[in-house]
C-alpha cells in the first residue's frame, strides 16, 4: 500500500470545505463548539457506515457507480444547494432556547448517505489504497474506523474555527452567512461539474 499517498489522499480530502466542514463551523458560530460536538460525531459515525459499505460492496458498486453516481450526484448538489440558501439567508433571532433541528447527531449521520464528496471520497479512498492490499474483515473495519475518526477531527478544526472566532463572526453575521453559503453553493457546483 502506498501509505504517504494514501495519507496525502485523505488528510486533503477530509479536511477541506465540503458540507459536513462548513456545517460544523456555522453550527459551532450559531450555537457554541460543546453544542457542536453531537453533530460531529454523528459525522463520523455516519461516514464509518459509508466507508464500511464502500469497503463491502466495492465490486457490486464500481459496476453501478454511473447509475448511482448521476442521481447521488443530484440529489447531494441539490440538498446542499438548499442548504446554501438557507445559511444565506438565516436571521439572527431573539435569543432562544430552541436549537437548530439539523445541528443533531442522527442529521449528521444521515447527512453522509447523501453527502457526495464524502460518498466518492470513501469509494475512491477504499477502492484505491485499501481493497488491492486489504481484505480482511479487521482490516476493512480498522480502515473504516480510521477514515471516520480523521473526519470526526475535521469536523472538530472546523467547529474550533466557528467558535473561536464567534465574537467577530456575530459582529458580520449577514456577511458571514453569505460567504459561507456561496462556499457551500461552490461546494455543490463544483460536484455537478466534475
Amino acid at each position: 500500500m502506498p501509505v504517504f499517498s494514501f495519507l496525502v489522499y485523505i488528510v486533503v480530502s477530509t479536511f477541506t470545505p465540503g458540507p459536513n466542514n462548513f456545517m460544523a463551523m456555522l453550527f459551532a458560530h450559531r450555537y457554541g463548539f460543546r453544542r457542536t460536538i453531537r453533530f460531529c460525531l454523528g459525522v463520523g459515525a455516519g461516514f464509518f457506515v459509508v466507508a464500511l459499505l464502500c469497503s463491502y460492496c466495492n465490486l457490486l458498486l464500481k459496476n453501478l457507480i454511473p447509475g448511482i453516481r448521476w442521481w447521488m450526484t443530484i440529489l447531494g448538489a441539490a440538498y446542499m444547494l438548499y442548504l446554501a440558501v438557507k445559511i444565506m439567508f438565516h436571521r439572527k433571532k431573539a435569543a432562544s432556547s430552541r436549537e437548530d433541528k439539523n445541528n443533531r447527531f442522527l442529521t449528521a449521520a444521515l447527512l453522509q448517505f447523501i453527502n457526495p464528496k464524502g460518498i466518492l471520497y470513501a469509494i475512491t479512498a477504499v477502492s484505491t489504497f485499501i481493497l488491492p492490499y486489504h481484505s480482511s474483515h479487521l482490516a476493512l473495519i480498522g480502515f473504516s474506523l480510521f477514515l471516520a475518526l480523521l473526519s470526526v477531527i475535521s469536523t472538530f478544526c472546523w467547529s474550533m474555527f466557528g467558535s473561536i472566532f464567534q465574537r467577530w463572526l456575530s459582529a458580520y453575521q449577514t456577511p458571514f452567512n453569505v460567504a459561507m453559503g456561496l462556499l457551500l453553493a461552490y461546494s455543490a457546483v463544483s460536484i455537478l461539474v466534475e
